[in-house]
């Protein structure tokens, strides 16, 4: 149980958020955030999580990081009494487990505010490991000795969250390590693959469905999919009888996310194929979707660079590497017609 019972209605007037989240204040996808006003000396988060870490964050800075906090309300107090903001975010990957948030409680002698108003801008990043900012945290390519890739990963600080920033955007990470567009990474968990997630709010639950409000609009989409389906060898066993099938599998799967993708937020949606490499196999296939698209709105971003150290546990972006990234992508997003 809470420790202060949720009640939908309070939390959805106290705090503001773009991510998937049910009606029950639960969530899985990574980087899902919630923001308040509150006047006073003090607050509480209150939470019901013991897999993923959090920041808490007070007026733009972060003033405390929660491990696995388990059912509690975590408090922020000695603070000037006057108003200030608040931000809850989820650091980590949990697509086996919910979390819950059960809102803000204000110190004695305060009180909780309306909610800040949602930003113009909306952004969705939609991949794999390299965005949800996997392992991004650790200076050394092999983590297990300084807490592993969960203890190590901070999607807040991934490519897509900085850029979101940078532009004022509100914006969600619908990442999921090791899924590709068709293939997962070295093939394994056959018979899915990145689509069969991208509907649900909760992963972990079979045919859960995210009812997308009128209010999720985002003029920008990101996807980066395909670094797991060709990064390894075909295994004995699977579909694909050569490389050339699943590149002609994957190229027809992208289409149909984007016409899902199309369908959901319509033409005036600006969709960008990431790719992270210069040439192989992943970025010619991406690059062919792009060009049989043939529409004006669905554009290729290659952001392969010899400066990105990948020194992220098991050779993923480190946080230098998606300072940088998010660098490319917003020089990148400024020479499109974007409508804002």
């Amino acid at each position: 149980m809470l420790t202060a019972a949720p009640a939908t209605a309070r939390v959805g007037y106290q705090a503001h958020t773009a991510g998937r989240v049910t009606k029950t204040g639960q969530y899985t996808w990574p980087g899902v955030y919630f923001e308040g006003r509150f006047r006073g000396t003090g607050i509480g988060v209150v939470l019901n999580d013991s897999v993923n870490d959090y920041d808490v964050q007070i007026d733009g800075t972060t003033v405390a990081s929660l491990v696995t906090p388990g059912a509690t309300t975590h408090w922020v107090r000695g603070l000037s009494d006057t108003a200030h903001r608040v931000r809850l975010v989820k650091r980590t990957e949990s697509p086996w487990a919910a979390g819950e948030f059960g809102g803000f409680v204000a110190a004695d002698g305060g009180s909780v505010l309306a909610k800040p108003a949602a930003r113009q801008r909306q952004i969705e990043f939609i991949g794999d490991s390299l965005t949800a900012g996997y392992g991004n945290l650790s200076t050394t390519r092999d983590c297990s000795a300084n807490g592993g890739v969960t203890r190590n990963t901070n999607t807040d600080v991934s490519f897509g969250a900085i850029t979101a920033r940078a532009l004022n955007a509100d914006y969600q990470v619908n990442a999921f390590s090791g899924m590709g567009m068709v293939r997962n990474y070295n093939g394994h968990s056959a018979g899915t693959s990145y689509r069969t997630y991208y509907d649900r709010a909760l992963l972990h639950v079979d045919g859960d469905v995210w009812r997308v409000p009128a209010s999720w609009r985002p003029q920008l989409v990101v996807v980066g999919l395909g670094t797991n389906d060709f990064s390894t060898a075909l295994n004995p066993g699977e579909p694909w009888a050569t490389p050339e099938a699943l590149v002609s599998d994957y190229m027809a799967a992208y289409q149909g996310f984007l016409d899902k993708l199309r369908a959901r937020y319509g033409s005036r949606t600006t969709i960008v194929v990431g790719v992270p490499e210069g040439s192989g196999r992943f970025a010619d296939a991406a690059r062919q979707v792009v060009r049989d698209r043939g529409d004006s709105r669905v554009r290729l971003w290659n952001y392969d660079d010899p400066a990105l150290d990948r020194l992220g546990c098991d050779w993923h972006f480190s946080a230098r590497d998606h300072r940088l990234i998010a660098d490319k992508l917003n020089a990148y997003l400024a020479t499109i017609p974007l409508r804002w």
